[in-house]
């Protein structure tokens, strides 16, 4: 008979490792170190083997853990991808080997022992020697399709170096180096993003990104250290050898592997690594300790969760005390705010640490975290420190409170706070923080496609304080322009004949090209097409936007917010002022037989860009999209066409070159 007392442990149980799985494997945010998360779990699992009512199909001691993020296909693993069981002392490694031998009584064990790379695990597959597919653990029986991304790892092979017949399966993990790391975190600061919080967690951000093109920028790398199964390729006897092949085949294969012929030299090894792992250029959090024998991990097998015939070793977390002297907020450059505690100067890894982010005020809350308080703090790999804990018996009554600011802290423009969102952002449109990024995205070829306004201009004009809002754009002249640096008579002339060009341009480009959250190229068209002019649609009610297809209630909020701020307003005006086009010539809709369709572009086009082609459809009643389904009826097929149309092939869609498209345009245009 199981007590109410034990049900309700395990259920918190149960609850705060869910919520540790979500923040960890879908947000890559993680709370609590890995031995904390250990501990809950080997808790849990105690209870439910005690108590065997207690194991129900829905305990996280029941899957593999983690679910697959959203934005790219979900592929089925045909081996699932097992996580590893934690050790943290050299009696929990020779447990290990005492367990090897109940399993296999009056065997001899050979071990292949490699550092523990603290990255994000993925998986290969490889048809007659060529990359076909690359995807996330996932939940390790799902995962997302991210072959483009992984493609741009130059350390993974797009094709073998030997011929290698039928198909195979390798995993790995993908990592950022620690010197790149740095880079990249130097790069957010100055642009005003959100630090990256370790290697780990950039490099999970990275993979999810949606433009390969932003993750070849990324200072990722892999080692791959399993070879899973094959069709035709035989397999040598024993791990070690599987990685020597793959090495042969072009695979990167960590260095620092040792085959060790007892436990003995499998603790010596582990040790000798505490230390050592500080002259790696990227991160290690412990060591893999793996039976060499291939028939023997065979017969050892797995439980649901973990292989029987490996192990990690965890190298012990590097944690210090210190106390809290102020929390600042700061502001990125999309107006989030971040806060992020003020600490006494502490040593910690060779490192002298004096600021620790808070991610946001929902974290801050839930570790009751004040300022003044004394907390410990967490490097374990991590290069940027966590508050893991506050210690409240150091409380001596005058700690303080964090309450988030409702103004912006820059600009003084109103912060909000979206129901479904963790993170408040300022909705000024002319806030400093945020300005050259906003400017930036005016400027793009989607939004009012003012060629010649790049980058290290905007930041000219910004750091001269020439500009200070977006309308400051319409201010510029042919002295202030010309006397900046590589800034000749010539190129001024063509940048302003660009920036009165703007002037005329659509409606929904200026509603995109004005940087309201959650409004993409799509909405702003939408938006444009619902209401005659700016005016209108900022009188718009919540209701009144929500009622239209495709408007959430999410961008209903944030378009209505926007329209609502004052310094936006005071923007408007005087854009309206310069002569901008503020309302839409309304053209009758066409009834053609395009209306409803659904087209696909895919390669480069010769007559048009993406954006044209798609408006050129969209004036026809169709539509566009980026992905090919079987609800496309169309697929536009340009230069270089890629995996769109053979994807399209396959289907069975049907495919036109340009010159059928441009034929078939013409018609209709002409026809109605």
């Amino acid at each position: 008979m199981v007590s109410g007392k034990i049900r309700k442990r395990a259920e918190k149980l149960r609850n705060e490792i869910h919520y540790h799985d979500y923040k960890y494997y879908v947000e890559n945010n993680p709370q609590i170190s890995d031995y904390q998360y250990d501990e809950l779990m080997k808790e849990l699992k105690e209870l439910e083997e005690r108590y065997s009512s207690l194991k129900i199909p829905t305990s996280p001691t029941q899957r593999v853990g983690g679910a697959p993020v959203e934005g790219f296909p979900t592929v089925e693993h045909r081996v699932t991808m097992l996580s590893l069981d934690n050790t943290y002392s050299e009696e929990e490694i020779r447990e290990f080997e005492r367990r090897l031998h109940r399993e296999l009584p009056g065997e001899e064990f050979e071990y292949v022992v490699e550092p523990k790379i603290d990255g994000v695990s993925f998986c290969l597959i490889y048809e007659d020697g060529f990359l076909v597919r690359g995807s996330t653990r996932g939940d390790g029986r799902r995962g997302d399709e991210i072959t483009v991304n992984l493609k741009t790892i130059r350390t993974i092979p797009l094709i073998l170096r030997e011929k290698v017949l039928g198909r195979i399966e390798v995993r790995g993990e993908v990592y950022m180096i620690r010197s790149g790391f740095l880079r990249v975190n130097k790069k957010r600061e100055k642009d005003g993003e959100n630090l990256f919080a370790n290697p780990r967690n950039a490099a999970a951000g990275s993979l999810k990104l949606l433009d390969p093109g932003l993750v070849r920028q990324r200072p990722l790398d892999n080692f791959i250290y399993v070879w899973v199964e094959s069709t035709e390729a035989r397999m040598p006897p024993t791990h070690l050898e599987t990685l020597k092949m793959l090495k042969k085949w072009g695979f990167k294969v960590s260095p620092h592997l040792k085959l060790a012929r007892s436990i003995n030299e499998v603790i010596e090894y582990c040790n000798e690594w505490v230390e050592k792992k500080e002259g790696l250029d990227y991160d290690v959090d412990g060591m893999v300790i793996k039976v060499n024998s291939l028939d023997q991990q065979r017969r050892l097998g797995s439980t649901t969760k973990s292989p029987r015939w490996a192990i990690a070793y965890k190298f012990p977390a590097k944690q210090a005390t210190t106390k809290i002297r102020d929390i600042l907020v700061g502001v990125g450059r999309t107006g989030a705010l971040t806060p992020v505690a003020v600490l006494d100067p502490t040593p910690l890894a060779g490192t002298t640490i004096t600021r620790a982010t808070l991610h946001n005020e929902d974290e801050i809350r839930r570790k009751d975290i004040r300022i003044g308080d004394t907390v410990i703090i967490e490097k374990g790999g991590d290069i940027i420190p966590q508050v893991i804990k506050v210690l409240e018996s150091k409380r001596g009554g005058v700690e303080k409170e964090f309450f988030m600011p409702t103004r912006c802290p820059v600009c003084g423009a109103k912060v909000v706070r979206l129901p479904d969102e963790a993170v408040a952002r300022c909705i000024g449109s002319s806030c400093p923080a945020q300005l050259k990024e906003r400017i930036a995205h005016y400027a793009r070829r989607q939004a009012m496609d003012i060629e010649g306004l790049g980058d290290k201009l905007i930041d000219h004009l910004v750091d001269k304080k020439l500009i200070l809002d977006i309308a400051d754009i319409y201010e510029l002249d042919l002295s202030t322009l010309s006397g900046l640096e590589r800034m000749g008579e010539k190129s001024s002339e063509n940048l302003l004949a660009q920036i009165e060009k703007s002037k005329s341009q659509s409606l929904s480009r200026l509603i995109f090209a004005l940087g309201i959250r959650y409004v993409g190229i799509r909405g702003a068209r939408i938006l444009a097409g619902n209401f005659p002019s700016l005016e209108d649609l900022s009188k718009a009610s919540e209701e009144r936007l929500q009622a239209i297809p495709e408007i959430g209630p999410r961008t209903a909020e944030s378009v209505k917010l926007f329209f609502q701020e004052e310094r936006n307003k005071k923007l408007l005006q005087r854009l309206r002022e310069y002569g901008l086009r503020m309302k839409e010539e309304r053209e009758e809709k066409r009834k053609t037989p395009l209306v409803g369709k659904s087209f696909v572009f895919t390669g480069s086009l010769e007559h048009y860009s993406r954006d044209q082609a798609k408006d050129l459809v969209e004036r026809l009643g169709a539509g566009a999209t980026g992905s090919v389904s079987k609800r496309v009826d169309y697929v536009v097929v340009g230069k270089d066409a890629g995996s769109k149309y053979e994807k399209a092939r396959k289907l069975g869609l049907r495919i036109l070159t340009e010159q059928q498209f441009l034929k078939m345009i013409q018609s209709f245009s002409a026809e109605y």
